[in-house]
């Protein structure tokens, strides 16, 4: 069995490297290529290019990245058409994916689309491309699969591998011992996390950093813990710290940087200020009260506003169909308005109600998710083979 996949971005590589060990558990003789992550490398697939090519987020972001994504796009949907696969797994970066598996869709190839695109929070005339272009959708979330199944397209609910692997119940001194926090456990620890891309740590730090140097006007024992995915984006955060910081040794010091472990940091946090996205998810599996903040380039945003169907735009609120946690937007992304509503989420009676929904969410979505995608495409090829 050979396999075509090509996955973007961190939380990609993950599910990719999920997956692919799944499979191999029931098809040992398995073999996988395209663009892969860390993660997947070391599952056995073959990186024809490397996931961070496919890291760009925004209109206007892609728009400076074009002419490689495009070159990159044309070279691997030629490469899979010569060398057909026996199917292809395109895993989120749907604007790359989704041109790629309509070609080779055309061409004869099967291709199974693995994390739904937001066609149900906006663009929703990419319903009839996705039709034309996937066998079948993989969904994190239930209620992506109740959308395709009112538009007639095949679709499986697989559940999510984060709800798989996090604990129900996180025990806060155990986490702080799993990253050597030497602290009290009644030490105030803040997680923050400005994002995984390096166009939002650029538009986040700023804010962010004021926003904490504010709270410890009013706490001055707060600690922050602060991950980053890769050496770049820490250096840029580590420059505007220094500069926030300079001379200030004693403020410096409640600043405590780490190389990846975002989980861990936020488990052996009592709150969580973050960039939207998978860390929104995480931190509600962790249970941690948490505010999410999302900052676009101004024409991204801009249209972006205008397309958007639904109420709101972090993970949270969307599976628990209400506004559970406070998600602050493009200019209101400032520290006068980020400082006060963080620090509010220190009061854990406020609280108690919302993590007993983020428990039930939890419970929702442990699905074994990497059995269910791996059996999802096992099932799928056979009957490709019975139709043949």
């Amino acid at each position: 069995m050979r396999i075509g996949i090509i996955a973007g971005e961190a939380s990609g590589d993950i599910l990719a490297a999920g997956l692919i060990k799944a499979i191999l558990a029931h098809c040992p003789d398995a073999k996988f290529e395209g663009i892969a992550g860390p993660l997947m490398i070391e599952a056995g697939c073959k990186a024809l290019y490397p996931a961070e090519k496919l890291s760009v987020m925004g209109l206007v972001e892609v728009l400076a990245h074009y002419k490689e994504l495009s070159s990159i796009r044309k070279e691997l949907t030629q490469h899979f058409i010569a060398d057909p696969p026996d199917v292809f797994i395109g895993i989120d970066a749907p604007d790359f994916n989704l041109v790629v598996e309509a070609k080779l869709k055309e061409s004869g190839i099967g291709t199974i689309h693995y994390v739904s695109p937001s066609v149900w929070a906006w663009r929703q005339y990419r319903l009839a491309k996705i039709a034309r272009s996937v066998d079948l959708i993989l969904t994190l979330f239930p209620f992506e699969a109740r959308f395709y199944e009112n538009h007639n397209i095949s679709v499986k609910y697989i559940g999510h591998t984060l709800a798989d692997d996090i604990d129900l119940h996180i025990d806060l001194e155990q986490a702080r011992k799993k990253i050597k926090l030497d602290v009290p456990i009644e030490q105030t620890v803040i997680a923050v996390l400005p994002g995984s891309r390096m166009s939002e740590v650029t538009r986040l730090t700023k804010p962010f950093l004021e926003t904490l140097l504010l709270c410890l006007k009013t706490q001055p024992d707060l600690l922050f813990l602060i991950p980053f995915v890769n050496d770049k984006t820490r250096h840029f955060f580590e420059q505007a710290l220094a500069l926030h910081t300079h001379y200030k040794p004693d403020i410096r010091a409640r600043f405590i940087l780490h190389n990846g472990h975002s989980r861990e940091v936020m488990a052996a946090s009592n709150a969580v200020l973050l960039a939207s996205g998978t860390a929104a998810l995480e931190a509600l599996l962790l249970k941690k009260p948490m505010l999410v903040a999302y900052k676009l380039s101004p024409i991204t945003y801009w249209v972006a506003k205008r397309l958007l169907k639904v109420p709101y735009y972090s993970l949270p609120n969307l599976l628990a169909g209400e506004a559970l946690v406070e998600e602050i937007t493009q200019d209101e992304v400032r520290s006068e308005v980020l400082a006060p509503k963080l620090l509010s989420l220190l009061s854990s009676e406020l609280w108690k109600n919302k993590l007993a929904v983020f428990h039930d969410i939890h419970l929702l979505l442990r699905q074994n998710a990497d059995q269910m995608a791996a059996q999802a495409v096992i099932d799928y090829l056979q009957k490709q083979r019975n139709a043949d």
